[in-house]
């Protein structure tokens, strides 16, 4: 008896799906994603502020851009991911659609019921990639932990929303998470 094969969907099919349908493509599988929440997009929307001010201050080659925004980690992969925030330093990755390659820096903000999602499978295919520094912010905890690329692996922080996060690919870049009002 024949055992049932998962389908398997290609870039072509995750670029077909409808431009009001949220979805990742992960090693082949795609993943829909609902619509965030008011606290979620807050953040989302703080940081990237944030972020954007500073690499405009010191007129810097990043650019940040926040979802969606379509990042394919490995040409070779059938795997797009949208990072809720992504910092790109590498002009060459950037392209009409998006990110080819691992960007520098991402946030992802954790939305309830896909927690998994972010502290597991997207944990494990940035540090693959060799994503240089992931960020797990989690509004319901009031937590974010802070993974940077040490060689092959990631080293780990652990933070609150009363904290002040230094952003480890910068020399003078620090996220203060009491300014986020919530």
């Amino acid at each position: 008896m024949a055992i049932p094969q998962k389908q398997i969907y290609t870039e072509t099919d995750y670029y077909d799906l409808p431009e009001d349908v949220r979805a990742e493509l992960i090693d082949g599988q795609i993943y829909y994603q609902a619509a965030p929440s008011r606290a979620h997009q807050k953040i989302l929307s703080e940081l990237h502020i944030t972020i954007g001010t500073y690499i405009r201050s010191k007129g810097g080659s990043c650019e940040v851009y926040p979802a969606p925004f379509a990042v394919k980690l490995h040409e070779d992969r059938k795997t797009i991911v949208e990072p809720d925030i992504s910092v790109i330093c590498d002009h060459n990755k950037l392209t009409d659609r998006g990110c080819t390659g691992a960007p520098d820096w991402i946030i992802e903000i954790v939305s309830p019921g896909n927690s998994s999602h972010d502290y597991i499978r997207k944990l494990n295919l940035y540090a693959d990639a060799g994503v240089r520094e992931y960020w797990i912010v989690n509004p319901v905890q009031e937590s974010i932990y802070v993974y940077h690329l040490e060689e092959t692996k990631f080293g780990t922080n652990a933070y609150s929303f009363q904290d002040k996060i230094k952003v480890n690919i910068y020399d003078d870049l620090w996220i203060d998470f009491k300014e986020i009002t919530l």
